[in-house]
């Protein structure tokens, strides 16, 4: 079966054999827990992003429970983020005990809107979440004035946002902590995992402490002939820590990240150069003094141009072999938090309205030129097919 018969995935990782050999000898290194290359990832990391300190988890929701918590949030505070996000941004401020509050988008990016986060604060509010959808980065200037006159925590979801840049300055130092996803979607795998970034000394110790178990001394201090058998627990903390095989992983994949982010904007280009004649689509936009990371392409349906709704595109796309998906189906739109916090669809209309008609076409560094071209002929024929 052929490129152009076979069915095309919305996503699929890039692993190579830099990656297979540097999991491998770490597995006959016999060294498992975290350790030597959790430590070399983390070091690299932070010189990378211009960071003080760069912390490896198993999760980019790790990542963001313990900057809430090491920042003391708690129940009383109120922490806003936006709606056009996954479940695990609101979840994380849910399990330190403090109300999640949602604020609307713009939606010419998608990211939170500053001003829809200046109407939502309260005497309760301690903490902001802008998530740097996409790819695309949030208006961070305009946050984190907010957050100086409401003296206010700022913890930057830039789960999507390896690659992404304001003036020339990698997104990762800009508020107080910034939490990056390893997830095997996203433009870095290491299977599972995250790294949280932060210049604040006090913070990163305290992440560090929480993240495994609340012990005095890691694995890594405790097994070599520099550690001690003993250790004290000093916080009821979590297991939330990176093992040095994912590490490896994720560091062989961080080598490529010039590689991997030369070939993603190539493709943008390629879809935007395909797509720009059809009118019946909005585009996704870099803002100027930005870059993309590019991690989604996603495009909006203009309804009014168009006999099809947005679910029955994903439906002919699917039909001509082709995956997509949707970030995200918005947090008011699911049953939990309906019931839990008074929310409902049309609560946030801007959020509501990009729901209704994005959809993400796919972009990964494997894809062809020919599958590219597949993507773009299929869009073309189905807008085509369905003008008003």
């Amino acid at each position: 079966m052929n490129e152009h018969e076979s069915f095309l995935p919305y996503n699929l990782p890039d692993i190579s054999d830099v990656e297979i050999d540097a999991v491998v000898e770490t597995l006959r290194s016999g060294w498992l827990a975290p350790g030597p290359r959790v430590k070399r990832f983390e070091d690299d990391f932070a010189a990378f992003i211009g960071a003080k300190h760069a912390i490896a988890l198993d999760s980019a929701t790790a990542g963001m429970h313990l900057a809430l918590l090491a920042s003391g949030i708690g129940a009383g505070d109120e922490v806003i983020t936006t709606p056009t996000t996954f479940a695990a941004t609101v979840n994380v401020a849910i399990h330190t005990g403090a109300t999640p509050v949602l604020a609307d988008i713009d939606g010419g990016d998608y990211c939170i809107d500053p001003a829809a986060i200046e109407r939502a604060i309260t005497l309760r509010t301690k903490a902001i979440m802008p998530v740097h959808h996409g790819g695309t980065a949030c208006r961070m200037d305009a946050i984190l004035d907010l957050a100086r006159r409401y003296n206010l925590l700022v913890v930057e979801d830039a789960a999507h946002g390896l690659g992404t840049h304001i003036d020339g300055r990698h997104i990762g130092t800009f508020g107080d902590a910034t939490v990056f996803s390893f997830y095997p979607t996203k433009n870095v795998t290491s299977g599972r995992g995250g790294m949280l970034t932060t210049n604040n000394d006090a913070l990163a110790d305290r992440c560090r402490l929480l993240a495994l178990h609340g012990m005095s001394n890691d694995a890594w201090d405790r097994y070599t002939d520099r550690g001690s058998w003993a250790y004290q627990v000093l916080a009821a903390g979590y297991n939330y820590t990176m093992s040095d095989f994912q590490a490896a992983l994720g560091h062989a994949q961080f080598s490529r990240l010039d590689e991997f982010q030369r070939r993603r904007r190539e493709i943008a280009t390629m879809l935007n150069e395909r797509l720009a004649s059809l009118p019946e689509l909005q585009l996704p936009v870099e803002r100027v003094g930005t870059t993309h990371a590019w991690h989604l392409y996603v495009v909006r349906l203009r309804p009014q141009m168009l006999t099809i709704s947005r679910d029955e595109f994903i439906v002919k796309m699917k039909e001509r072999g082709i995956g997509t998906s949707v970030h995200f189906i918005p947090i008011h739109h699911h049953p939990y938090y309906r019931a839990t916090y008074g929310w409902a669809p049309g609560d946030f209309p801007v959020a509501d309205e990009a729901f209704a008609t994005m959809v993400s076409l796919p972009l990964y560094t494997r894809m062809t030129e020919a599958a590219v071209d597949r993507v773009a002929t299929a869009v073309e024929e189905i807008v085509r097919d369905h003008r008003t």
